[in-house]
Order: structure tokens, then C-alpha cells, then sequence
């Protein structure tokens, strides 16, 4: 397998809040954050790159410069001559957050239009890291264009890892939601779930029911993220829990996930460990929620 994690999905503007009233400006998205701790988790023999589409403005030169400088490979991006990039902006309160965005025209909704640019930047992936959201942001014929370059790339020898990071808000409706979700989930080796989203659309008892359901769907291995309570980690005739440790001072959970994921499977891509996965990705994640924001500079690069 290549040393090459790649992610896929929408990098956005950040707005998020200081606590003084005041804004500070950023880049961010669900797959970008754990693209961004994928590369201070991983050895510098991995690459770790980000595929998405931006426009051709000022704005857009900016993110691909903070993730170049971010030591994030950039080669495959699309550039658009008559989009943008989408903004979001955090609002917290008891230090959970909730999003305001401006996104309809946002260039990376078209990052699966080109199918033969696709396949070829798939090609070269030792890991495809997506998400719900990735999925969710596409036009109908184009995520299936992306669900078929995924299953060409996982013939081809690639492993592949997706968060379902289930937001009903941009899908057509919930029924298209969780019937593509459970498609994509069944294209992967890694699928790694937040219960307390599985509850609220699939309407999962419990985590092991959430992670047998994937299971079913025929993803390889699930792993069920559920806040301070157990990690489920499954695979087919398989399932073990783990106890994260406490967290006692939380400011800010933005990335919570995905900056776990990005710690789990950095550490499983090299030493092929559960336990030792589980522990980094709650360690790296009980650090990241004491701090404010979705990019926090907590850990030095591997």
C-alpha cells in the first residue's frame, strides 16, 4: 500500500468565535481537519494530501497557500473559474457548537464532475479518507461518479476509511441520506461513526447496534465514536469496547471527530494496533475540545 493518505470533501472559510465578541478567520471542514491532524500524526514517509475544488479567487489562493504551508499536498485540487469556496461560521454554547453557513455555490460541490481526473487521483491513495459530507455536497449523478472511482480505487489495492457524519440539512432528504451512507459505508475498510448521530437518524439502540448495522451493510471495520462513553471497535465476528479517560475542561468540541479519526488511523496504518488506535485518536481528541476551534497546534509533527 502507498504511504499516501488522502482526503477528500470541502475545505471552507472558518469563522470562528474568540470569546471577546470578536471573530478570527480560518479553513477548515470535516475532512480537511483530519487531513491537517493526519499530517502531525503520520511519519514524513506518508504523504498526506487533500482533494477537493476551489474557485480561482483571492480567497481560494489563500486556502491552497495555508495548506500547502500546512505541509498538505495540493497537486490535485480543481480550480474553477466561476466558483468560490464556501464560509461557515461557529457559534457555541456550553461548549457545544452549532454552524452557520454560506455554501450553495461553493466550487467543491463540483469536485466529482471531472470523472477521469477523479480515477486518476484516487490511482495513487494508499488510504481515501471521505465523509457524509463529501457525499452530501455532490449533485446526484456525481456522487455516483464518486462512489464508482472509490470501488475502482479499492480494486486497485486501496483502503478506504469514511465518517458518516450524518447532516440531514444537505441531503435531499433523510431517506437519500442513509441509503447512500450505508452504500458508501459498504465501499470501506474503515467506517467511523458518531453514536449520537446514528441515534438521532438511524435510530440505533446502542453502539454495538450502529456498528453490527455497518457490519451488515459490509464495511470491514466500524468504529463507533460516542463521546466520554465506550468506543466500539468491530469487525465481522468481532466487537471490543474501550473507555476513553475523562475530559474534565471542555471549551469547544469542533473537531472532536475528526480529529479522532485522524489519530486512530494514523496510528493503525502504521503499528496495526485497536487499542493502541483508540487510545491516540481519545487522547487526541480530549486535547483538542479544551481548546478553542477546529485546528488546534497540540502535538508536534511525528
Amino acid at each position: 500500500m502507498p504511504n499516501t493518505f488522502l482526503a477528500i470533501g470541502e475545505c471552507m472559510v472558518e469563522m470562528a468565535p474568540t470569546g471577546e465578541g470578536t471573530f478570527t478567520m480560518g479553513f477548515a471542514g470535516d475532512t480537511l481537519n483530519t487531513a491537517w491532524y493526519a499530517r502531525k500524526c503520520l511519519p514524513k514517509s506518508w504523504n498526506v494530501g487533500y482533494f477537493t475544488a476551489v474557485g480561482c479567487d483571492q480567497v481560494s489562493d489563500q486556502m491552497l497557500e495555508f495548506l500547502a504551508g500546512s505541509e498538505i499536498d495540493t497537486s490535485a485540487v480543481r480550480r474553477l473559474e466561476d466558483r468560490t469556496v464556501g464560509l461557515y461560521m461557529i457559534q457555541l454554547k456550553d461548549g457545544e457548537r452549532s454552524f452557520a453557513y454560506w455554501r450553495s455555490q461553493a466550487a467543491a460541490r463540483r469536485l466529482a464532475s471531472d470523472a477521469d481526473h477523479l480515477d486518476k487521483t484516487l490511482a495513487g491513495a494508499g488510504l481515501i479518507y471521505f465523509s457524509g459530507i463529501t457525499l452530501a455536497i455532490l449533485p446526484a449523478a456525481e456522487r455516483k461518479i464518486f462512489l464508482e472511482a472509490l470501488r475502482k480505487a479499492r480494486r486497485a489495492g486501496a483502503r478506504t476509511a469514511f465518517d458518516p457524519n450524518l447532516r440531514p440539512r444537505l441531503w435531499e432528504d433523510a431517506e437519500t441520506m442513509r441509503a447512500c451512507v450505508t452504500e458508501a459505508a459498504g465501499l470501506c475498510d474503515f467506517v467511523m461513526p458518531s453514536f449520537e448521530d446514528e441515534l438521532a437518524h438511524f435510530g440505533d439502540a446502542n453502539a454495538k447496534v450502529s456498528a453490527e448495522r455497518y457490519l451488515s451493510a459490509g464495511a470491514q471495520m466500524v468504529v463507533v465514536k460516542n463521546g466520554p462513553q465506550e468506543v466500539i471497535c468491530a469487525t465481522e465476528g468481532s466487537q471490543q469496547a474501550f473507555q476513553p479517560s475523562p475530559v474534565h475542561s471542555i471549551v469547544d468540541t469542533t473537531a472532536a471527530g475528526d480529529s479522532y479519526n485522524a489519530a486512530f488511523l494514523a496510528e493503525f496504518l502504521t503499528s496495526g494496533d485497536i487499542k493502541a488506535s483508540v487510545d491516540a485518536g481519545a487522547r487526541l481528541a480530549g486535547t483538542v475540545i479544551q481548546h478553542r476551534g477546529a485546528l488546534v497546534d497540540c502535538l508536534e509533527p511525528a
